[in-house]
C-alpha cells in the first residue's frame, strides 16, 4: 500500500506547464487505479488556476481530471487569490486552510504520505 499527496502547484502559463498538469494527473490517477493506495490531489499555488480548464468538458484534461477529482483538494487561500472560487465551487471541490490559510503539508508527512510535486 501506497500513500501519495500530489501537489499540483504549477500554473498554466507555458507549454512545459500544461506538461506537469498532465504528469501530475497521470501519477495520481495510476494511484487511483491501484488497490490498496491512497491519494489526495492538492491544487495548491499557480496550481489553482487548472480548475476552471479541468472543469470544462472540451478540456484536453478534463478525462484525467474526471479520473482523480474524487481525490482533489484546493488550497483556500490560493483560490481566493488567483481568482477561482466560483470554478472551484462548480466543480464541488474540496477547499483546505489546514496552516494560515493553506493545506498543511506538514499533516501530510505526519500521516505517512509520500508528497509529490508538480
Amino acid at each position: 500500500m501506497a500513500k501519495a499527496a500530489i501537489f499540483i502547484l504549477t500554473g498554466n502559463e507555458s507549454h512545459a506547464d500544461y506538461g506537469r498538469l498532465a504528469n501530475g494527473l497521470e501519477a495520481a490517477k495510476e494511484f487511483v487505479e491501484t488497490d490498496g493506495d491512497e491519494v489526495t490531489v492538492v491544487f495548491d499555488g499557480g496550481g489553482t488556476q487548472w480548475i476552471p480548464e479541468l472543469i470544462d468538458a472540451e478540456s484536453d484534461y478534463h478525462e484525467l481530471y474526471l479520473a482523480i477529482r474524487d481525490e482533489a483538494v484546493v488550497c483556500d487561500y490560493c483560490a481566493s487569490a488567483f481568482g477561482v472560487e466560483e470554478a472551484v465551487d462548480e466543480a464541488g471541490l474540496t477547499l483546505v486552510n489546514e496552516y494560515e490559510g493553506h493545506p498543511s503539508i506538514r499533516e501530510f508527512v505526519a500521516d505517512g504520505y509520500e508528497v509529490i510535486t508538480f
